[in-house]
């Protein structure tokens, strides 16, 4: 059986979390997100402090570059590679196995590339206006203008490296989701998380 997975790609501060775990909520499968940290951790011998500050800042590798797929779950432990390219390969391998396991909610990762062979992998990437975004990183967080403006591009910027390091490819490209939603034009969280919902019941 073809497990369903969701995977959310997402500019920060447009509700991706949010609208991940509500999708996951209402068709009753599992929501993943900073958990992937703990279980790739397990798979690695990192730590999760290790990953979490480490995650979409570390650069690019050849070999994954070249094809993610093709390598063995253990591969990294027989090679002296980049410890950030470890903890990348060990959270493509537990994407790869959640894949196989159960239907899911995944929410970053370069989920959507990893699974692209995937035959009912619903690929999504959630986007909306810098002003509208502005607003909801300083209502959630409590953050200064200034301060939220900082944050959304550093973020923005790094989550765009670090997809292009590890794909080869621009982060965001229309072409490579099967869903674009603008998430201040969409009914609001509750609109994404409809059209999510009704596009992943006909996958």
């Amino acid at each position: 059986m073809n497990h369903l997975v969701i995977a959310i790609s997402r500019e920060y501060g447009s509700g991706g979390r949010k609208i991940g775990e509500e999708a996951a909520r209402q068709l009753g499968i599992s929501y993943y997100d900073k958990v992937l940290l703990q279980l790739a951790a397990e798979r690695s011998g990192l730590s999760p402090e290790f990953l979490e500050k480490n995650e979409e800042q570390s650069p690019g590798s050849f070999l994954f570059r070249l094809s993610t797929a093709a390598l063995g779950a253990n591969f990294f432990y027989q090679y002296d590679i980049p410890v950030g390219d470890k903890a990348f390969f060990a959270q493509t391998a537990v994407i790869k196995e959640l894949a196989e396991k159960e239907s899911c909610v995944i929410v970053g990762r370069c989920a959507e590339y990893i699974l692209q062979a995937h035959p009912r992998c619903l690929k999504v990437f959630l986007y909306a206006p810098f002003e509208k975004r502005l607003e909801r990183v300083m209502g959630e967080y409590g953050l200064t203008e200034h301060d939220a403006r900082e944050r959304i591009h550093r973020i923005d910027k790094s989550r765009a490296n670090y997809y292009r390091n590890y794909t080869g490819e621009p982060w965001g490209e229309a072409r490579d989701h099967d869903l674009t939603i603008n998430t201040a034009a969409a009914g609001g969280l509750d609109g994404a998380v409809d059209v999510i919902v009704s596009m992943a019941k006909r996958t």
